[in-house]
């Protein structure tokens, strides 16, 4: 128990907001400072040869308390952002892996074997949809890919040898928003374990272990990490759930540099009000893309015409700044691309959650079943600017987009 947690236990619970700037922190490994000091390290000394053979045996029997015997099971710096992460998402235990995709590849992998089925939202990111229709293709595992509004109906995609059952709520290209709960629970019912892409909302806006999933993920690259400087993933599970990741995480040898959890706790500290300035400017660029004719939808589930706007309203606390646009059938891929490259403040990368604000075209793939033909798309990760200066730019490339046509 840290000195945070144990001098405001008499209180009442704290709120997530506070808990991101005190959790992780132990004042007698810390040697009370603030923030826990970076320690970097592989080889681990012991006492005596059974001090060292005993630490080994309990932790391959699952002894996740013990001391590490070897530096790839984590420094006192892994444990740190680990702790505090579990903490946030209600979980059981929590790893730092070397990026998102190697999060949410891994905790497929870690449930399955050949002959094994995987069901995966048409949505799901396309690193993770190239993932399961070639990796795990070549170790005979099938992937169905399903409609991601899917209800009970999803019960008829189920087989007896469908293992996983995964989530990406909202798209990250798309938005759709799924059920979370009623998915999970139609899982568990088949005897699958249940996984989301949860970083979208983060665990300050969704919780979704609470929901019923048995496992979350976030590529913590994005607003955790929040300063694009970092490659970082994570993973989440409940109690049951744990075991097999675990497992699979070691056995991989699956870890991340300690100087990435260092940048990673810190991003924890102020992600509260890096989000609430991401939404603010999210909703500021919304509002003025709306009002533009080329414009045919706009893609962020807290708007209230949002198709998915309900269960958001259920089963979230809040809304990133990530969005997708849609523009008109009459707008072409060329006029688009111009725009783009006229835009000055808005860079052209395929992340998001950092300081920066990018927009990018974009092209979803799908599979399950076809988009509603439209005109072309872009997505826009809101960044820290200044919301005017934002707006400004994309007026530049509006006039753009409209001269080319």
């Amino acid at each position: 128990m840290t000195f945070i947690v144990s001098f405001v236990s008499d209180r009442a619970p704290l709120k997530q907001e506070t808990r991101l700037t005190t959790l992780g922190r132990d004042g007698v490994r810390d040697f009370d400072f603030v923030n826990p000091p970076l320690v970097r390290g592989s080889t681990v000394l012991h006492p005596s040869v059974g001090d060292m053979r005993e630490r080994v045996r309990r932790r391959a029997a699952g002894d996740d308390s013990m001391p590490v015997a070897y530096g790839v099971y984590g420094t006192p710096t892994h444990h740190a952002f680990c702790d505090a992460l579990t903490a946030l998402e209600g979980g059981h235990r929590s790893w730092a892996l070397p990026s998102g995709l190697a999060a949410c590849t891994i905790a497929i992998l870690a449930y399955v074997r050949q002959g094994d089925h995987v069901l995966v939202p048409d949505s799901v990111y396309s690193p993770t949809r190239r993932f399961c229709c070639d990796t795990l293709a070549r170790y005979g595992i099938e992937a169905t890919f399903y409609a991601p509004c899917i209800g009970d109906e999803i019960e008829q995609q189920f087989r007896a040898t469908t293992r996983v059952l995964f989530m990406e709520s909202p798209g990250s290209l798309t938005f759709e928003v799924q059920d979370v709960p009623r998915l999970a629970q139609i899982a568990r019912r088949h005897g699958a374990v249940s996984v989301i892409d949860n970083t979208w909302a983060t665990p300050l806006y969704l919780q979704p272990l609470a929901l019923g999933v048995d496992v979350s993920v976030h590529a913590a690259t994005k607003y955790i990490g929040g300063h694009s400087d970092l490659l970082i993933g994570t993973v989440t599970a409940n109690q049951q759930a744990w075991p097999a990741l675990r497992d699979a995480i070691h056995q991989y040898g699956l870890t991340t540099s300690p100087d990435d959890c260092w940048l990673a706790l810190r991003g924890l500290r102020s992600m509260a009000a890096r989000l609430a300035r991401h939404r603010d400017t999210a909703e500021r660029l919304i509002a003025w893309l709306r009002e533009q004719p080329e414009v045919a939808r706009v893609l962020y589930p807290a708007l209230p015409e949002d198709p998915g706007h309900a269960l958001w309203r259920r089963d979230f606390r809040g809304a990133s700044g990530l969005f997708g646009v849609v523009l008109a059938a009459t707008v072409n891929e060329r006029a688009l691309q111009q725009m783009v490259d006229r835009l000055q403040l808005f860079g052209r990368g395929y992340s998001w959650g950092g300081f920066e604000s990018l927009l990018v075209p974009v092209r979803p793939e799908r599979t399950a079943e076809p988009l509603p033909p439209s005109g072309p798309m872009f997505r826009i990760s809101a960044g820290l600017e200044d919301a005017d200066d934002l707006i400004a730019d994309l007026h530049t490339g509006f006039e753009q987009l409209r001269a080319v046509r």
